[in-house]
């Protein structure tokens, strides 16, 4: 532990996450490296197929072996409750931040066991999850409610990244919570010159023809098929459209035999390598599809806007109250997100493109990592006290919501959080 007064040893231990999966590991490296550059001293544990330890620029990442969980598309998960522990012990953290509430739930223990303040950040609704995975509504809450509470107990604050995530916590009563949003990097993502749409437009769509871009990783809880439904549903009534599929998962083979079988235009590009092109790709679409109905954030979403795209979202999801005006709500169906573009697409191209940049231009990164720094107690260091007690109520210096009425946790983290998004 790096003590009192000083920088804090951040560890954050994440399962989900690979070199080539989307929202969770830029979300893991932007905070990481605003962390950083608040003076504080991020650690980041992941499952890999070996040990490894890099430093990188959102501070010292830790690759344990672990296992490839099977049907989810290269996933691996920390397994080894021995080598974690090892890893705990050894880094001696300050704060612990956790990005699993199921098989990592029993770090909570450990962190209270040893005197850490805990973190767990909820990235997803279980109850959406499981419900997307099957089981019936009145199985899901039950599952839910009791994983929920279980959390909710094992860690010092449950940070919820929507008020959309924070309700099947706060109709248990759970008043540790800390609401933290997280953020789009406003500098890299960015709308394309006219010249640059037009040159990019050109890889996948003719003049004339209306460009999607669905941008999500390809597995079940995604409802990737929407997409797909919704090319068809505009196709049929002569809308010429094209779908541009961004992203790896289980089901990429279903939907491309799908594709072939109805014969739609559909590019599949597989893993999108660098934020430029990922920036250029979304960019130049006129709208940028986001099916997924258990979303709590959508970084993918948010990145759209950044770029200029208004985007057609779930209504199920936390997206329709992050994307504003700058986006429509669609019924879960293809017709619904068929609907949705032509809404979109009867708006002035212009308008609608200043609209989303506007919308996102409300979460930047460095506003994410001030309202998380202050959900750990923690400040930019230097700025003030960064080792605030809590007496379990959520009135340690942030405030936290239950079921009194939701607020965003807040603090300082300064101008070194914006430092850190304009130097990437």
């Amino acid at each position: 532990m790096t003590g009192h007064g000083g920088p804090l040893r951040i560890v954050r231990v994440a399962n989900f996450v690979t070199p080539v999966s989307g929202g969770l590991r830029t979300a893991l490296r932007h905070l990481g490296a605003g962390y950083r550059a608040a003076g504080h001293l991020p650690v980041l544990v992941v499952p890999g197929e070996r040990r490894t330890e890099e430093e990188t620029e959102q501070g010292l990442v830790v690759t344990l072996p672990g296992p490839v969980l099977p049907g989810s598309g290269g996933y691996r998960l920390l397994t080894d409750r021995r080598a974690v522990t090892h890893e705990l012990t050894r880094l001696a953290p300050d704060r612990l931040e956790v990005s699993d509430r199921t098989t990592l739930r029993w770090t909570g223990g450990w962190a209270r066991r040893h005197g850490v303040r805990s973190v767990m950040v909820s990235h997803e609704s279980a109850a959406g999850l499981l419900r997307t995975w099957g089981l019936p509504a009145p199985l899901a809450g039950a599952a839910a409610d009791r994983l929920n509470g279980l959390t909710a107990r094992a860690y010092d604050t449950v940070v919820c990244t929507t008020d959309w995530a924070a309700a099947e916590f706060r109709r248990l009563g759970v008043r540790n919570l800390a609401r933290a949003p997280l953020g789009v990097d406003l500098t890299g993502m960015r709308p394309p010159t006219d010249a640059e749409r037009t040159a990019e437009r050109s890889r996948y769509a003719e003049p004339g023809q209306v460009l999607l871009v669905l941008c999500s990783r390809l597995s079940t809880e995604k409802h990737p098929e929407r997409a797909l439904d919704a090319l068809a549903v505009l196709r049929a009534r002569r809308v010429p459209a094209v779908l541009v599929v961004a992203g790896t998962g289980p089901l990429r083979p279903r939907l491309a035999a799908r594709a072939a079988r109805l014969r739609l235009p559909v590019h599949f590009l597989g893993h999108v390598g660098g934020r430029d092109a990922l920036a250029r790709l979304l960019g130049c679409a006129d709208v940028v599809l986001a099916p997924g109905p258990v979303e709590t954030f959508g970084l993918a979403a948010m990145e759209a806007l950044a770029c200029g795209t208004p985007v057609a979202v779930s209504r199920s999801s936390a997206l329709p109250g992050l994307v504003g005006p700058a986006g429509v709500a669609a019924a879960d169906t293809g017709a619904g997100f068929a609907e949705a573009v032509a809404t979109l697409l009867a708006r002035p191209e212009a308008a609608r493109r200043r609209a989303a940049r506007a919308q996102a231009e409300q979460y930047g990164w460095p506003t994410a990592v001030t309202a998380f720094l202050a959900a750990h107690g923690a400040r930019a260091h230097g700025t003030g006290t960064d080792d605030a007690e809590t007496d379990g109520t959520g009135t340690d210096g942030r405030r936290a919501f239950g079921a009194g009425g939701d607020t965003a946790s807040t603090s300082r983290a300064g101008e070194a959080s914006r430092a850190s998004e304009a130097g990437r």
